[in-house]
């Protein structure tokens, strides 16, 4: 295997290749010095992990490591969602948490993250000291570790069934009595995931009811990669067309990110989600406070606080910023465009339980369908709308780009470039509140480019002088 990075989301690897047992145990053992070092190891550590293959063996090659160094362990006894690992974290008053899991990637990948007593994904402070010592430890391993056994033994190992704590508290988040009395139809497509027996079981609860699809351990997810996206979600929207549904509802492979289809069969993308719900906890629950979101997440989300006096708080890329924002009370909703979202009160990471079960509420609390909210959002605050583009590199090399990136135009699709950010990133701020953003991926030879316009027209000359200014055609 070779040098261990995590992204914004972990450590990540093919299974076999880069994710290995030996690399597990390296990493476990990093993160058991940190916790020893910062006084945290004497409060234990939840280890979970999803559906992913082999997932219940690296949990405990981890679980082996952290009794091998005297830090109990509270595992999950089957494929855990990654929210209901921080709620448990924050519930046990853990030193943080373990999970074994590679989220939305293709079946191939698993991972581990490692969160903070807070709850919240690591911050790069923290990912950046756990990542020297593990790469140092590949030159020389010198990892400790017990049996299973041994740790059951002394007390350094506790199985845990997190489901009724974390479903009773997320159930008072909740207008429950507003779902039983609409008396909904809902599909659910759980994508082989780890929510499972989750948000059918609270839906199921609550009267409505619910279609479930690929609710059964799939290590493959069907030969897709279980990402709740338009692409992934044919079956779901086809189902929703033909039935008699109100809405539709999907989860990733973690259940940390959220897919929402009208009852039209309409796919409605996250960034509208998180405005939808901003606009919804202020006018009808009669709640306040402020709003983050990613660099890259719609401006919509801006517009609708503005509307209400409100605060807005960008952060890079990267739930754990977002996470910390919750943590310090400093806003009522938190989101990003890549479907992750949480709230005020609720866990410091990305619950796509929770805002799955938010829509539901919404939809029926307003009696109308997502399509029909929407376009009354964008009359009391605008229209917005978004995209994203992979742009393939080709012959261009880093370097090139990085030279093309440093010569922006003064103008770009005829709008002015008002302000320039670097935010892991480049990201134009344009006139008429248009903004495109550019952002090399860290795995490809692409580049991935956001825009945002007023209409489609407007957005799709902004894509097109966007794809040209990264492939240097515009001088």
């Amino acid at each position: 295997m070779g040098s261990i990075k995590f992204g914004t989301s972990g450590w990540r690897g093919i299974i076999a290749e880069d994710f290995t047992f030996e690399g597990v145990r390296i990493v476990t053992q990093a993160i058991a010095d940190y916790l020893k070092a910062h006084h945290e190891g004497k409060k234990g550590m939840v280890v979970g992990y999803d559906t992913r293959f082999m997932g219940s063996r690296f949990a405990s090659e981890a679980v082996r490591v952290l009794a091998g160094n005297g830090i109990k362990s509270f595992l999950t006894k089957g494929p855990t969602p990654t929210p209901v690992i921080a709620f448990e974290i924050l519930r046990r008053k853990a030193g943080g948490g373990i999970n074994i899991t590679a989220s939305h990637n293709p079946p191939e990948y698993n991972g581990l993250k490692f969160s903070s007593s807070s709850g919240e994904p690591a911050l790069p402070a923290i990912t950046r000291e756990i990542e020297k010592r593990a790469n140092e430890m590949l030159l020389e391993v010198a990892y400790s570790e017990l049996s299973i056994e041994e740790a059951k033994h002394k007390g350094l190992l506790e199985e845990i069934e997190p489901y009724s704590s974390y479903t009773e508290e997320l159930k008072q988040k909740i207008d429950m009595s507003a779902i039983r009395k609409a008396q909904l139809e809902i599909g659910i497509d759980l994508m082989y995931g780890a929510a499972r027996g989750y948000i059918d079981r609270i839906l199921e609860d609550a009267g409505c009811t619910v279609n479930v699809f690929h609710n059964y351990s799939d290590p493959s997810f069907g030969g897709r990669p279980p990402d709740p996206g338009k692409e992934n979600l044919t079956m779901l929207i086809n189902e929703v067309k033909e039935g008699n549904y109100d809405l539709g509802l999907a989860l990733d492979g973690d259940a940390d990110r959220f897919g929402i289809v009208d009852r039209d069969g309409t796919f409605i993308e996250p960034n509208y989600i998180i405005a939808l719900l901003f606009d919804y906890m202020i006018r009808v629950r009669g709640m306040n406070g402020g709003v983050a979101r990613s660099v890259a997440t719609s401006h919509l989300v801006d517009a609708v606080a503005r509307h209400y006096n409100m605060p807005v708080y960008e952060t890079p890329v990267g739930f754990k910023y977002i996470g910390e924002l919750i943590t310090t009370g400093k806003i009522l909703i938190g989101g990003e465009e890549s479907a992750g979202l949480s709230i005020r009160g609720h866990v410091p990471e990305k619950d796509g339980i929770l805002t799955c079960l938010l829509v539901t509420e919404m939809v029926a609390k307003e009696g109308k369908g997502l399509g029909d909210l929407l376009a009354g959002l964008y009359k009391r605050v605008g229209k917005f709308v978004t995209r994203r583009e992979d742009v393939q590199l080709g012959d261009i090399s880093k370097k090139d780009l990085a030279n093309i990136l440093k010569k922006l135009p003064g103008t770009i699709a005829g709008l002015s470039v008002k302000d320039t950010m670097d935010v892991g990133g480049i990201k134009l701020v344009l006139e008429n509140d248009c903004w495109l953003l550019i952002r090399e991926s860290g795995t490809e030879p692409v580049v991935r480019l956001y825009g945002e316009a007023r209409d489609e027209d407007e957005l799709e000359r902004l894509m097109k002088a966007g794809r040209e200014l990264v492939l240097g055609k515009i001088k």
